[in-house]
């Protein structure tokens, strides 16, 4: 991998890069599609990384289907994929990881104790075998979007970190591989994650700003919502994922919560 990617960039060619970990749908397609629009040449990775996962969660049922997903990617004219083992990630004996302080502690990096800290260092080590120009992510992952910008500017990452929009069902529903998961009523409950958004966002419109009503206003949806627990509901700065008192233009509302036992996020950034 690292030698054809070297040999790419040396002929002057501009190199995309989408990692993911497989279970591809739509979003991650249209990552592929953005960076087929903007790079001569498009990498992809498969890896579900087991140190992003902690006690208890989903890693072994995590959803794999790796030759559908090589199908999907040759179809959108991805011409390089990466798909090693564990073993090769993280050899016997490899001790170094990347903890990004602060940033990483926050939202998903409070719910899921050193989950980010799993993130960047898969990436980073990502990064270092593609060497990617640009690399594009979803937005959807808006607090790993802040972690990972985080990390390639303080590690001095030569590249461009692409931020894509989220894509949804017909129904406002983001696509997730962990949709995969939801019953069928459990997947009609979890529409409510993106009902109480479209509460904060009408209610921005009409003019209110302050942080604590419009998550207030915002957990009514969801607290009536059967079968559905909020881990967080919160308005951050959308780079430090720190709390702000107003939702002001660049904010980020976010949320996560348990659809029966599937944890589920979504966000939009406040225009």
């Amino acid at each position: 991998m690292q030698r054809v990617c070297r040999e790419i960039r040396a002929a002057g060619r501009v190199l995309g890069f989408v990692p993911t970990m497989g279970a591809l749908h739509e979003g991650h397609l249209s990552l592929v599609r953005r960076a087929r629009g903007e790079c001569d040449v498009v990498a992809a990775s498969i890896f579900v990384n087991p140190l992003q996962f902690g006690p208890g969660e989903d890693f072994a049922r995590y959803p794999r289907t790796f030759e559908a997903d090589c199908r999907s990617l040759e179809a959108e004219g991805v011409e390089v994929l990466f798909a090693p083992d564990a073993a090769e990630m993280y050899p016997e004996g490899a001790v170094t990881k990347v903890i990004v302080a602060g940033v990483g502690d926050r939202l998903d990096g409070a719910s899921r104790p050193g989950h980010f800290t799993g993130v960047a260092t898969v990436v980073a080590k990502l990064f270092h075998v593609v060497g990617p120009n640009k690399a594009y992510f979803g937005q959807k992952d808006a607090a790993q979007l802040a972690v990972l910008r985080q990390m390639a500017q303080d590690l001095n990452f030569d590249l461009e970190l692409v931020g894509c929009a989220i894509v949804r069902d017909a129904d406002g529903l983001a696509l997730s591989s962990r949709n995969k998961y939801l019953s069928a009523a459990e997947r009609e409950r979890a529409l409510a994650l993106h009902r109480c958004l479209l509460r904060i966002r009408e209610r921005i419109v009409d003019g209110e700003r302050e942080s604590k009503g419009l998550i207030r206003s915002a957990l009514e949806v969801l607290n009536v919502a059967v079968g559905v627990r909020v881990d967080y509901l919160a308005i951050v700065d959308a780079k430090t994922l720190l709390p702000m008192a107003t939702a002001e233009p660049g904010a980020l509302v976010a949320v996560a919560a348990y659809v029966g036992s599937t944890r589920l996020i979504d966000n939009f950034l406040v225009g």
